[in-house]
């Protein structure tokens, strides 16, 4: 007699990391197969034509695909999800899903950029206009929003900036005057923003960081709610989107082990984020964990923790003393992307349309990674010295 399966839904956010997806494993292994398949093959004329099989083409989904879409949807609260093969190719396919020649998306303004430069290169040739918004604005959106907004679009924390955005206001304004909400919930990882309890109802996000967590895939998740499924499954199969199956086995492998390693990039960054605070070369941090920092309050209210990624900006000095200090690091790695397990240093000039952001010192934005929090304070230090050394 088989056992009963356990109601995932019932069960704690950090259960259902584990459990999720579990079922489409077979002959007792633990985890599901990688299926490499295009081809389906039906059992006779009668399923050809009716088309009434669990699987009937590799691109229309997999053991391996349904996996991780069941992972993915349940770590968010949404009713399901898809795979995409990009973050970047995630953010597009939603916003195309739901945008036509004369409608109006309100972008965040702290947005991450190549979704900027889709906004305003493809999509705008598409008669698809964008506005850029302060992510501060809360329900103040409620006046920029037009008869022919049709998607309201955050991003909170902003991957630079980091700012908090007032979600459940948003929400409230977008819903009310008929748009959609999407959230950009990379940042979150959907384990510690709920999206779709605060008023989401689309949650994207750059699987490539947290979900699958060791800088070895790309990777991108939509998750919707029950009302925007059917029309965004729709437009995702007709744009022929679907995500390779080995990146999609190692998206699940890490959603196992996510709420551990979110835990230790958290407890990493905040020691390592205060440490900075006390350094005399330090403007400023921005990492909302961080009591007193901007949005700390918002971040307290809606986010059930943080993770390994925060900025900070640094007192005046010159180009040569910034290089100096990025240049000197060892623990660091100059590189894009974030969410593996290596700690990352990077500068930054963001672009922005509707606010400000003009400091006087240069910004700098830091990914904490799994190491010895003692071990990158040290490796920071000699940084230090080298950017004084150099002013």
């Amino acid at each position: 007699m088989s056992k009963a399966k356990p109601d995932l839904s019932a069960l704690s956010p950090e259960t259902r990391l584990v459990a999720a997806g579990r079922d489409y494993a077979e002959h007792g292994f633990v985890n599901p197969a990688v299926y490499h398949g295009s081809t389906v093959l039906f059992p006779d004329t009668a399923a050809l034509s009716s088309r009434q099989q669990t699987y009937v083409y590799g691109r229309r989904g997999t053991p391996t695909s349904r996996a991780v879409e069941e992972a993915v949807a349940l770590v968010e609260g949404g009713h399901n999800a898809k795979m995409l093969p990009s973050g970047m190719a995630a953010i597009t396919t939603a916003l195309l899903a739901f945008l036509k020649a004369g409608d109006h998306l309100l972008m965040v303004d702290t947005v991450y950029q190549p979704a900027r430069h889709l906004c305003d290169g493809l999509l705008k040739g598409l008669g698809i206009e964008t506005s850029y918004y302060d992510p501060l604005i809360g329900k103040g959106i409620a006046g920029l929003i037009r008869p022919n907004t049709r998607v309201v679009y955050a991003e909170s924390p902003g991957s630079q900036t980091m700012e908090v955005q007032d979600i459940p206001a948003i929400a409230e304004a977008a819903h009310k005057a008929g748009a959609l909400l999407f959230v950009d919930n990379t940042w979150g990882a959907g384990h510690y923003f709920k999206a779709f309890e605060h008023g989401a109802d689309i949650s994207i996000q750059a699987a490539t960081k947290y979900l699958v967590g060791h800088s070895d895939a790309m990777m991108g998740t939509v998750t919707c709610s029950k009302e925007t499924w059917e029309p965004f499954r729709h437009a995702y199969e007709e744009m022929g989107q679907f995500a390779g199956p080995d990146d999609m086995y190692l998206t699940l492998r890490g959603i196992r082990t996510l709420d551990v390693r979110l835990e230790r990039h958290m407890k990493n960054a905040l020691n390592v984020a205060e440490w900075l605070r006390g350094r005399a070369e330090v403007e400023t941090v921005l990492y909302p964990a961080l009591s007193n920092a901007p949005g700390h309050e918002l971040w307290k209210r809606d986010f059930r923790g943080a993770c390994g990624l925060f900025s900070v900006v640094l007192k005046p000095c010159s180009d040569k003393a910034t290089a100096a200090f990025l240049d000197q690091l060892q623990l660091f790695g100059m590189g894009y992307s974030w969410g593996g397990f290596e700690s990352l240093a990077v500068p930054f000039k963001p672009q922005r349309t509707a606010t400000r952001w003009q400091p006087e010192g240069y910004s700098l934005r830091f990914h904490i990674g799994l190491e010895d929090p003692d071990d990158l304070k040290a490796d920071l230090a000699e940084g230090f010295k080298a950017l004084n050394s150099a002013s």
